[in-house]
């Protein structure tokens, strides 16, 4: 048997699943989710993978959908969506996905039941608060002195940002390349960065530590956020009532007071 070798993509493809991997087990107390069975006193418990960027929001999103449904508990995993669906595909015991890009949720095609956007994003390039390095725009970020973080080119984030400083034909050297959006942001909230791309949910998730630099809609990108039941899930009418709950005005309302955009 010949040795299959290691390559960059696939380190990072192993790292990434055992970053889901252990917070999902977690989420196992009374119940298994996609797994099967019910959660704490008999309610049926539904375990829904987000895209990092819906950390916040989804969490509040979860405490009012489990207001309003007493019989069901919503569980979250979070990382980036290209984490995701490495997960999706090796089986991972889940009822819902959400991803931050239709590309991706999109690869999944026999994975998943039909998606539905239920919002929309754009980028901001986020700087450490008082914004130090006088950063304004776009161009800025191309400034070698400057200390720039990006997404890697596989997540959604990432490849957004990609498209962005290559329709500026903008050549930029981040000092690193991040797993999710998350871990941008918080590189420049440490001060490990000058500046770095985000969506301006995620900025708006620390106002007191980032500034956000509003890129021209021109020049911008914007996120399509779809989410979708999946096939394997033990828990079909649930799942389907979770996504479809997402685009109510309850569920629309937490997304716009995070700062999403209507889909």
């Amino acid at each position: 048997m010949h040795a299959i070798p290691l390559t960059p993509r696939r380190v990072l493809a192993a790292l990434v699943t055992v970053a889901v991997l252990v917070p999902l087990a977690a989420c196992g107390s009374g119940g298994s989710g996609g797994g099967g069975g019910a959660g704490e006193g008999g309610k049926t418990e539904l375990t829904v993978l987000g895209a990092a960027s819906l950390t916040d929001v989804f969490q509040k999103a979860g405490k009012a959908y489990e207001k309003e449904h007493p019989d069901t508990k919503v569980k979250f995993s979070f990382a980036g969506s290209q984490a995701l669906a490495a997960q999706v595909e090796q089986g991972v015991p889940a009822d819902v996905l959400a991803t931050a890009d239709t590309a991706t949720m999109g690869g999944l095609k026999g994975e998943t039941g039909k998606p539905t956007v239920i919002a929309r994003n754009r980028l901001v390039i986020a700087t450490e608060e008082g914004n130090p390095k006088h950063v304004e725009r776009l161009e800025d970020l191309a400034d070698s002195k400057l200390k720039v973080v990006l997404a890697a080119p596989e997540v959604p984030v990432g490849r957004y940002g990609k498209q962005v400083l290559d329709a500026q034909k903008l050549k930029v050297e981040p000092v690193s390349e991040e797993p999710n959006v998350r871990a941008v942001l918080s590189k420049v909230e440490l001060g490990e960065a000058d500046a770095g791309l985000v969506y301006k949910t995620d900025a708006a998730t620390a106002p007191k530590k980032v500034d956000a630099i509003d890129i021209p809609d021109s020049q911008n990108a914007i996120a399509s956020y779809p989410a979708a039941t999946l096939k394997q899930s033990q828990h079909q009418k649930e799942a389907a009532a979770f996504v479809k709950w997402l685009s109510t005005p309850q569920a629309q309302k937490v997304l716009r007071g995070a700062g999403f955009q209507r889909p």
